[in-house]
């Protein structure tokens, strides 16, 4: 097996038929039959399961893997990474922002740079909202001056990975995976490939705000101790600050008349009190995590599959931190 397409699919009913037909056109190329296409249903309410065990039936290269409910994007591609054989894996979403055609020019790419990564830089990005490449723009900027890791810049999922790549990824245990920031610390050669992002074929996108918020909350908590310093630094600002207002009070007790009122005294209480509740909430998302983590809970469980070699299509596997 030569090539594994990784396709992560949430409520894809609408635009899956389209891909179907490209990534089938990409995988009838001459170097790129030997291919397999993993198509992972993150618990969608639609139909989108039906139209993957369709066509993993009428084609053998088509494999369908069905997660027992909605775990996330990032948890979707790990249980498609962790069922991938190909020496080499292509990563991609299903609503055609991201073309399979990318397959070939990243292949031929990764050739001639002898890279071990090859990771899809968005030049353009059709079809969104002014805001939402504001924010991603300045998200990634951020994210990469906050981590220690040289984070690429203008990029997603969408990427070509050796098989090695993807064998030290499954070995990384985190729970709240922010992916293209693990492929990042792992090193080896990565390089990127410019393009330009087309608009969704159709559907709606499944990124709300809160979702999006979630992700880059993920990331920077997965990649930065920065948050952690920051407390510590705020609370040495606040400690001078309030040496400072008590050199004041003590200076006009000694030669002003002045007397303190109670609204200024309320007001420095109630603004110490809320950075000692901000501090304690950025220690509380680090303990939170880490109480999760411990949990050794499954990263996700995978309740059906469809593929005309497995007999036992109903097996359930379970995905431990450490295998994923």
């Amino acid at each position: 097996m030569h090539f594994s397409i990784v396709v992560p699919c949430y409520n894809e009913e609408e635009v899956l038929p389209k891909f179907i037909e490209r990534v089938t056109a990409v995988i009838n190329q001459e170097g790129y039959q030997d291919s397999e296409v993993i198509l992972v249903d993150d618990g969608s309410a639609d139909n989108t399961w039906q139209a993957i065990n369709q066509i993993s039936q009428n084609d053998s290269r088509f494999k369908g893997v069905k997660l027992s409910r909605n775990f996330g994007h990032q948890l979707a591609l790990s249980a498609g990474l962790s069922e991938s054989q190909g020496e080499k894996v292509f990563v991609c979403d299903a609503d055609l922002q991201d073309p399979p055609e990318l397959l070939i020019d990243m292949n031929e790419h990764m050739a001639l740079e002898g890279a071990d990564v090859v990771y899809g830089m968005r030049n353009s990005r059709e079809g969104e909202t002014r805001f939402k490449k504001m924010t991603a723009s300045v998200f990634y900027r951020l994210l990469d001056k906050l981590s220690d890791v040289d984070m690429p810049l203008d990029t997603g999922d969408c990427r070509l990975m050796k098989r090695h790549i993807v064998k030290l990824l499954g070995g990384m245990s985190e729970h709240d995976k922010f992916i293209r920031g693990m492929i990042a610390w792992l090193g080896f050669k990565q390089v990127p490939f410019v393009y330009n992002r087309d608009t969704r074929a159709a559907g709606e996108t499944k990124y709300t705000l809160g979702k999006m918020i979630a992700f880059a909350t993920d990331a920077i908590i997965g990649f930065s101790m920065l948050p952690l310093r920051f407390s510590v630094y705020l609370s040495m600002v606040m400690l001078l600050l309030m040496g400072v207002v008590l050199g004041y009070t003590v200076f006009s007790w000694l030669f002003l008349e002045s007397v303190p009122g109670w609204a200024s005294t309320m007001l420095v209480v109630s603004f110490i009190a809320g950075i000692q509740f901000l501090i304690l909430g950025v220690i509380g998302e680090y303990i939170g995590r880490l109480y999760i983590q411990n949990k050794e809970r499954p990263l996700f469980i995978i309740s059906d599959r469809s593929e005309p070699s497995i007999v036992a299509s109903s097996e359930v596997k379970v995905m431990s931190c450490g295998d994923a």
